[in-house]
């Protein structure tokens, strides 16, 4: 596995205790599939032409600058180094200016996390305690980091024996739920009965996060996809059966007699298992919604 590398060096600080760290992003982008768009007649992959659209001429990286447009076709311009020379402290440290409970922060905020790890061993005691400290005490940091040319909002917690560093939206840039098209007239009181019944089912439906299995299906199914093509075979769709539209009490106690039965049938299956029984062969997902045709010719390619 290749090493990570650090997006940011730089200090976080709390009052007068000083850490040097090094971010690094904690998201792997390589777990994620990828296309390249391909021109259909010969198979090349397309480019990407960086082009004027006052005089159409087609230029390169070294005569862009960074233009903000503050009337119609009228910009300041912005040289490579002018930004380099706004002096803000938080493109060096992140300093914690206070600590507020995981629970204030609206989901929404989040933005994208990463991982800060020490930079050299000087500071471990005290990066060591300051991930302990957040552990014990349930709170969060909040500072401020400049990261690809802005400066963002972080919240500083703890992971495992580490720290993280999740990037936070401003508020203003969240839109309000208000602003989504008929939430506005959703606003009526719910059947008491219903009600009822649902918060049943989420009773009956309720686990820990931890126990559930969280798997790209996508992900997996396409790369299925890809296997077969690569080995020339036919991929045929097979089409999912229309659910059936019932009323919505139907709905909801025949959804809390199933979700009833389901630890049931996992504690049959597991008495089966422990008496050595072999548990059925698991139909693949993949498999279910694609079928695949062994034996039909490759595509031609140009």
């Amino acid at each position: 596995m290749a090493a990570l590398r650090s997006i940011w060096k730089g200090h976080l600080r709390f009052s007068l205790v000083t850490i040097p760290i090094r971010v690094y992003n904690a998201v792997d982008t390589a777990e994620s599939v990828s296309f390249n768009q391909i021109h259909r007649d010969c198979n090349g992959r397309i480019g990407y032409d960086k082009r004027c659209k006052k005089c159409n001429n087609l230029v390169v990286n070294e005569e862009i600058l960074k233009g903000y447009q503050y009337e119609p076709d009228q910009y300041v311009i912005f040289e490579k180094d002018d930004l380099e020379k706004l002096k803000l402290k938080s493109t060096k440290i992140i300093d914690i200016e206070g600590f507020v409970d995981a629970g204030e922060i609206d989901p929404t905020l989040y933005d994208a996390t990463y991982y800060a790890g020490l930079d050299g061993d000087v500071a471990a005691k005290t990066y060591t305690l300051l991930s302990a400290a957040l552990r014990d005490s349930g709170k969060m940091g909040v500072g401020k980091v400049v990261l690809r040319d802005r400066e963002d909002v972080v919240m500083i917690a703890p992971k495992g024996d580490g720290i993280v560093l999740y990037k936070m939206r401003y508020p203003k840039e969240i839109r309000k739920i208000d602003e989504v098209p008929l939430v506005e007239k959703q606003k009526q009181k719910p059947n008491k009965e219903e009600l009822k019944l649902a918060k049943s089912l989420i009773d009956s439906m309720s686990t820990k996060f931890s126990a559930m299995t969280i798997e790209n299906k996508y992900n997996e199914a396409v790369r299925e996809m890809v296997k077969a093509k690569i080995a020339g075979q036919e991929i045929v769709a097979i089409e999912e059966e229309e659910a059936e539209v019932i009323d919505i009490m139907t709905a909801l106690k025949q959804s809390i007699e199933k979700a009833k039965k389901k630890p049931m049938e996992k504690v049959t299956a597991e008495k089966a298992t422990s008496k050595g029984a072999k548990k059925p062969a698991a139909k693949s997902k993949t498999a279910a919604k694609t079928k695949v045709k062994a034996g039909a010719k490759a595509r031609k390619t140009a």
